[in-house]
C-alpha cells in the first residue's frame, strides 16, 4: 500500500500525458491524511520518512482549535491537583501542626506518606488512563483528589491526617503522566514541549495562587463550620470537585471521537501524528506487554526520568516548604504576608516555564535546554548556603523557581519523543513521573526541624543535584549523538526482512530507522 501513496505522489510531480484528470494538490492532501488515518496504513515508510505532506495553514488551523478546546481545561485541573497537594504547606502556617499535634517529624511523615502511594500507583495508573480512555479516566481521579481535599478539612489526628494523604496520592499519581501521554495523542513531537508547558506552568502559579487563595481564605471568620486552616482544605477542595464534573464533558478522549472537529480535520489529526511513528499502522495501539517494557527500558527514558528524579527534589521541596523558608527569612512578618512572600517567586518561575520550553519547542531540541536549566539554580542553591543576608536569600528564591519548573515539561515531551508506539508513551511517561516522584519522597526530607532556619542540608542537597542533572544531561546528549551514527550504518532492509507488520511495530525504538531525538 505504501508503494501505492508513492505512485500517488509521483502522479501529482510528474503528470502522465494521458488525457486522465490531474488531481489538485488540495485535493491530494485531503485524500492522503484520510488515507494515512486509517487503521491499518503504515503513515511512514521503513525508513521512517512520512509518506504524507500537509498543508501548513491546516496544520495551524487544526492546532490552534485543539489547543483551544483541550489545553484549558487540563492545565485548570493540573493547577488544583497541585493545590491540593501543596496546600499542606500554607496550612502549616495556619496552625495545622498545633492543632494536630505534631512534633519533630510528624509533618515530613505526612509529606512521606502522599508520595508512597503516589510511586506506588504511577505506572499502573497512567496504563489504566490508557485502558479506559484520559477523557474519562482524568476526570475521575481529579474528582476523587478533589473529594480528599475536603476530607483534609475534618481530620483531628495525624492518624487520621496520614491515611487521607495517603488516597491523595492514589488518586493523583495518574494526573502528571496521564495529561502528558493524553496531549501525545493530539500533537507532534515538536509541539508537544510547549503545550505540555502549559499545564505544566501552573505548578509554579499553583504556589502562587495557592499563597493568593489562601490569604484570600484565612481573611473569613469561618467556612460553614470551619475554620483556620481547615477552610483552605475545604474551599480548594470544592473549586476542584466543581471543575472535574466539568471536565467530564469538555475532555474529549481522542481526535476519533472529538465532535467539535470535522471529519477532515479528525483525519488530519491523527495522520500528522502518525506520520512521526516509524513502523507503526496506528495511532492507538492495543495493551502490549513488549511494548510496555520497551517504552520503560529506553536508555533515554532511563536517563531522562533519573534526571527528573533529582529535579523533582528540588520543585516539590520548593512547593512544601517555600512558606517555610520564607518564614525563616522573615520571621517578623504577619502569616498573611508570609504567604504573599511565596508568590513572586512563582510568577517568574511560570514565565521560564513557558519560555524555555517555547525555545525547545521551535527549535525541537530537548536535551540542550535540560542542560541549560542547571546553572541558574546550582548559583541559587550556593547563594542559600553562602549567606544568611535576607534580600540575597529572598532573590536566590527566584534564581531557584525561573530554571527548575520547566523540566516537568521538558523530560516528559523528550521521553515521549524517543519511543513510538502508543503504549511505549504510556509507560515511558509513567516511569518518569514515578521516578519524578521519588524525587518528590526525598524532598519531604531535605528540609528538616533540626536544620532550620538556614536549612543547610536540604540547600546542599539540592546544589548537588542539580549538578548531578548537568553533568548527567551533557553525558546522554554525546551518547544520543554517537549512537545515532551507529544507526547511520545500520541496513534497514537486511533488518526488516522476513518480518511481518505486527513485528515490524513492536520493535519501536529498536526499529533501525529510528533515530533518537535530541
Amino acid at each position: 500500500m505504501a508503494s501505492e501513496k508513492h505512485a500517488v505522489a509521483d502522479a501529482e510531480t510528474h503528470p502522465s500525458s494521458s488525457n486522465e484528470k490531474v488531481q489538485t494538490p488540495a485535493h491530494l492532501e485531503t485524500e492522503d491524511a484520510h488515507f494515512a488515518a486509517e487503521r491499518g496504513h503504515a503513515a511512514t515508510d521503513q525508513y521512517g520518512h512520512a509518506l504524507v505532506h500537509f498543508d501548513p495553514k491546516a496544520e495551524a488551523k487544526l492546532r490552534r482549535k485543539i489547543d483551544l478546546y483541550i489545553v484549558p481545561t487540563v492545565a485548570l485541573l493540573y493547577l488544583f491537583c497541585f493545590i491540593d497537594r501543596a496546600n499542606i504547606g500554607n496550612a502549616r502556617l495556619a496552625g495545622f501542626e498545633t492543632d494536630l499535634d505534631l512534633k519533630g517529624y510528624d509533618y515530613n511523615f505526612l509529606l512521606s506518606v502522599f508520595y508512597i502511594s503516589y510511586i506506588i500507583f504511577e505506572i499502573p495508573s497512567n496504563v489504566a488512563c490508557k485502558f479506559f480512555g484520559p477523557g474519562w479516566y482524568i476526570p475521575t481521579i481529579s474528582l476523587g483528589f478533589g473529594a480528599c481535599s475536603i476530607a483534609t478539612a475534618f481530620v483531628n489526628t495525624k492518624e487520621q491526617a496520614a491515611g487521607v494523604r495517603f488516597v491523595l496520592g492514589m488518586f493523583e499519581a495518574g494526573m502528571l503522566p496521564g495529561i502528558a501521554y493524553y496531549l501525545s495523542r493530539w500533537y507532534r513531537r515538536s509541539e508537544l514541549t510547549f503545550r505540555l508547558a502549559m499545564y505544566i506552568i501552573m505548578a509554579p502559579l499553583a504556589g502562587a495562587f495557592g499563597g493568593l487563595l489562601a490569604s484570600a481564605i484565612l481573611t473569613l471568620d469561618k467556612f460553614g463550620t470551619l475554620t483556620s486552616w481547615r477552610m483552605i482544605f475545604a474551599i480548594e477542595g470544592i473549586i476542584t470537585v466543581g471543575l472535574s464534573l466539568i471536565s467530564f464533558v469538555t475532555l474529549t478522549d481522542r481526535p476519533a471521537t472529538a465532535k467539535w472537529l470535522t471529519q477532515e480535520e479528525r483525519d488530519l489529526a491523527i495522520a500528522r501524528v502518525k506520520s512521526e511513528r516509524v513502523g507503526q499502522t496506528k495511532v492507538l495501539d492495543g495493551i502490549d506487554k513488549k511494548k510496555l517494557w520497551l517504552g520503560i527500558m529506553s536508555p533515554v527514558t532511563l536517563s531522562t526520568s533519573f534526571i527528573f528524579l533529582l529535579n523533582n527534589i528540588t520543585v516539590q521541596g520548593l512547593a512544601f516548604f517555600a512558606p517555610t523558608i520564607v518564614a525563616g527569612i522573615y520571621p517578623e512578618k504577619t502569616t498573611v504576608m508570609k504567604q504573599l512572600f511565596t508568590v513572586p517567586p512563582y510568577i517568574v518561575g511560570g514565565f521560564f516555564t513557558l519560555m524555555v520550553p517555547f525555545l525547545a519547542t521551535h527549535f525541537d531540541r530537548r536535551q540542550i535546554f535540560i542542560i541549560l536549566s542547571c546553572p541558574l539554580t546550582i548559583v541559587g542553591y550556593i547563594i542559600f548556603l553562602a549567606t544568611s543576608e535576607n534580600t540575597a536569600r529572598y532573590a536566590a528564591c527566584f534564581l531557584v523557581a525561573a530554571s527548575c519548573f520547566s523540566l516537568g515539561a521538558i523530560t516528559n515531551s523528550q521521553v515521549s519523543a524517543n519511543v513510538i508506539s502508543d503504549t511505549a508513551r504510556s509507560s515511558a511517561i509513567g516511569l518518569n513521573v514515578m521516578f519524578g516522584n521519588i524525587g518528590g519522597l526525598i524532598s519531604t526530607w531535605s528540609f528538616l526541624p533540626s536544620d532550620k532556619p538556614d536549612y543547610h542540608i536540604g540547600n546542599g542537597l539540592n546544589a548537588a543535584t542539580n549538578s548531578v542533572i548537568f553533568l548527567t544531561a551533557i553525558g546522554v546528549y554525546f551518547w544520543m549523538v554517537r549512537d545515532n551514527k551507529k544507526r547511520e550504518g545500520r541496513s534497514v532492509e537486511e533488518e526488516l526482512a522476513g518480518l511481518s507488520a505486527e513485528e515490524v511495530e513492536d520493535l519501536d525504538w529498536k526499529h533501525p530507522a529510528f533515530r533518537w531525538n535530541l
